[in-house]
Parts: C-alpha cells; sequence; structure tokens
C-alpha cells in the first residue's frame, strides 16, 4: 500500500537528441527596440553550455547536434527571455528581443507582507529540497522572489521577473533558473514548479573537486533523468531499475456509498423532526461523526502489484528523437542499486510498500495527460505529463545535474 504524503513534479528540460554524426549552430543577435546588446549572456537551458553577445549583440553557439533547445538571454536591465530551437538537418538564426525591466530600471515602492519569511522559506524548502545537498544549497538573490498566497484555494504561488541565482556548495554548481512558475497547494500537498537552470562550475581546488564528482555520481544514480536516459536506450533492468505499478482497488475500511448517504440522510430527519439541542439523547453523535468519516474516507486505496511491467510494454517509438510512453494506473520504480537513506525516510516523503520488499530507493509516476514524450539524454517533453512521489519528489534543485551530466562508469 502507499501513502500520498507530498507529490511534486519537475519540469525536466528539453535538449540535444540525435545521433546524427553532424553538428550544427544557434547563431544570431540580441537586441532591444533599438540596437543590439553588447555583453548579453546566452544559455541553454539544462546545460553548461554558455557565450556572450559581441559589440553589436552577435553570439553563435557551435557544435550542437540535431534536437530541440531552450535559448535563455540574461542582461542587466532587461527581463530574463527564453525561446525555443529545433535543430533538424541545418544550423538555426535567431532574433531575440529584451524588453526592459521597469522593476530594475525605477525605483518601486513595495508594501511590505509580514508573512513574506514565511512564505518565501516554504518555497525554498519544496523548490531546493529537504535532502542532505539542500544544507548546502542557497539561493543568492530571494528579494527578487515575488509571492502570493491565496487562502480561499489554499494556494502558494511564486514567480520572479529575474533569473534566480542558485549556490550549490554540495555539486559544485552555480545556477542561473529562470522560474516559469511554482505552485503549492496546501490541501492536496501538491507542488507543481517549472523551470529553466543553467549551470557553470565552482571553481576549487582538487580535493573539493572530488567531493563534488562523488556527489554528483549519487545524486545522479536512481534519478528520473537516469531512468528516462535508460528507459529510451531499453537498458532499465541492466541500470538496475524495477518497474512496477501502483494500482486502485476499493477501500476496504469503507461502506457502500448507498449506505452512508443512507444512514447520513436517517440521522439529518432524525435531527430535523427532533432538534438536535432539544432532544440530544435521542441522536448519537457518534454515529453521525462515523458515518460523515465514512463520507470523507477514499473510495479507493493504491496497492503495491508485485507484477514486474516489462519496459517495452511502456514505450513506444515516435521519430529517433523522441520516445512516448503511456501506462495506466501509476509506475513504481524501485532502484536496486541504492537504499534509502535515514534522511529521506525521516523526510515525509517515504513509500510505504511491503514488509517482505527491500528498503530500495522507490518513486512513483502518476501520468496526468494520456502520455509524455521524452528525449534520450533524461528530459521530459511535455509541461504538466507527470507528478512524481516517493523518492523523485524528494530530490529536488539541490541533487540536479545538467542534462550533459556524463557520469563515471560503474
Amino acid at each position: 500500500m502507499v501513502k500520498k504524503l507530498l507529490v511534486s513534479l519537475v519540469f525536466l528540460f528539453l535538449g540535444v537528441q540525435a545521433n546524427a554524426q553532424n553538428t550544427f549552430s544557434i547563431s544570431g543577435i540580441v537586441r532591444d527596440q533599438k540596437d543590439g546588446l553588447p555583453g548579453a549572456g546566452v544559455y541553454l537551458s539544462g546545460y553548461k553550455i554558455a557565450t556572450v553577445a559581441d559589440n553589436d549583440g552577435k553570439f553563435r553557439i557551435n557544435n550542437l547536434k540535431p534536437g530541440n533547445y531552450d535559448l535563455l538571454v540574461q542582461m542587466v536591465g532587461y527581463l530574463p527571455f527564453s525561446k525555443n530551437v529545433i535543430i533538424s538537418d541545418k544550423s538555426v538564426q535567431v532574433n531575440l528581443v529584451l524588453k526592459e525591466n521597469a522593476v530594475q530600471l525605477d525605483e518601486v515602492v513595495i508594501r511590505a507582507d509580514p508573512n513574506r519569511a514565511k512564505y518565501v522559506a516554504q518555497f525554498i524548502e519544496m523548490f531546493i529540497g529537504k535532502t542532505p545537498n539542500s544544507a548546502q544549497t542557497k539561493i543568492k538573490n530571494p528579494n527578487v522572489l515575488i509571492v502570493d498566497y491565496d487562502p480561499t484555494k489554499s494556494l502558494l504561488t511564486v514567480k520572479t521577473n529575474e533569473f534566480l541565482i542558485i549556490e550549490n556548495k554540495a555539486l559544485g554548481y552555480r545556477i542561473r533558473y529562470m522560474l516559469d512558475y511554482f505552485e503549492f497547494n496546501s490541501r492536496t500537498r501538491t507542488i507543481y514548479y517549472s523551470g529553466h537552470p543553467t549551470f557553470e562550475e565552482l571553481k576549487n581546488g582538487a580535493n573539493k573537486r572530488k567531493k563534488y564528482i562523488a556527489n554528483r555520481e549519487i545524486a545522479y544514480y536512481g534519478s528520473s533523468q537516469h531512468f528516462f536516459k535508460s528507459l529510451f536506450q531499453g537498458t532499465t533492468k541492466e541500470e538496475g531499475f524495477i518497474i512496477g505499478k501502483i494500482v486502485k482497488i476499493p477501500n476496504p475500511n469503507r461502506y457502500p456509498d448507498y449506505q452512508i448517504n443512507q444512514n447520513l440522510t436517517q440521522l439529518k430527519t432524525l435531527r430535523e423532526k427532533t432538534g438536535i439541542r432539544k432532544v440530544a439523547g435521542k441522536i448519537d453523535t457518534g454515529l453521525v461523526a462515523f458515518w460523515t468519516k465514512q463520507l470523507e474516507m477514499p473510495k479507493f486505496i493504491d496497492k503495491f502489484s508485485r507484477a514486474e511491467v516489462i519496459a517495452d510494454t511502456l514505450v513506444h517509438y515516435l521519430n529517433k528523437n523522441l520516445r512516448y510512453l503511456s501506462y495506466t494506473d501509476a509506475l513504481c520504480v524501485q532502484y536496486t542499486k541504492e537504499h534509502e537513506s535515514l534522511a529521506y525516510s525521516n523526510s515525509g516523503y517515504w513509500i510505504f510498500r511491503p514488509l517482505d520488499i527491500p528498503d530500495y530507493e522507490i518513486s512513483v509516476v502518476n501520468l496526468m495527460q494520456p502520455g509524455v514524450r521524452f528525449y534520450e539524454n533524461g528530459g521530459i517533453y511535455d509541461s504538466k505529463s507527470l507528478l512524481y512521489e516517493g523518492f523523485w519528489a524528494y530530490e529536488k534543485v539541490a541533487d540536479m545535474v545538467p542534462m550533459d551530466y556524463v557520469p563515471l562508469k560503474k
């Protein structure tokens, strides 16, 4: 049985996907409404690839394979900019027009929110994560966060008009993150967030470098990125993944709807005839509470299925760059080369399992659309397509590596 404590959707990043030997380039000009913008930073989302526009605002990124890219642009005084670019069989030229950031250019007086610190702290915990690596990961400019809480919907939303600057001293990365959106529903305990990160190496000595490499290996292996990469290549079993299902069965502790409604109707009728305050002894308030609780109980519960699912039955070929994943119920993915840590077990994301199932890292993958497309490097194409529980909900930005990360051979 699976207990749903907290779920999280992290949108992965579009990236290079092809086996073609030829490489191409993305070039163009970064400009505003008048002229080119020299010194603008141009990045590829999810990668460590970046360049700077020249004195005329022109740029070029070379040695790119055919695939789907998100270009990110950063320039002081202008809003962050992103553009999707697809390379098929030739190089691509683009014209990137930035808009001025009125918040940066003008002095703005912002009314103080007494709850801002609490909301920012909630965001950081749910965005950066609660893993050991998160203790060494900091957002350097939290002042750019724009937070809003709607009490009628129990919904916390966060956005920003600037890149978040994140320093991860556990993995050795400095991340620029363009946050598309973040929302947390405290009623359903559901988190959605999406964005575009770019990575650069922190400069440190040889000893720190060894620590970074070791931590990156741990972060990559068993991650959703690792899983989808192996799923594309058809090597999930060799890589240590066991795929199963979480199936929904009728809740054995819940009475049928007709019986619940019948009893609640009778009790309501009795209350209206007698008046519960006048003849309290004639109405069993315990019964009212019991049948009300029955009504609130879920009709179905999740059951851990022991039947192993063959990956080939889930994945469909779209083209050389994309695969399509579709299934019913929810996938239960066990990574057999790592066991749960004490930190994870105490985090609140833990997935309940039968006692005879080993304590491997377990993640549950809920499909929110009929299917999801994914790339060779583990990137997910469709936004809001997957909802994670368990270990993949536990790991967030503090455990993220670039999409072009190449792990050591094990």
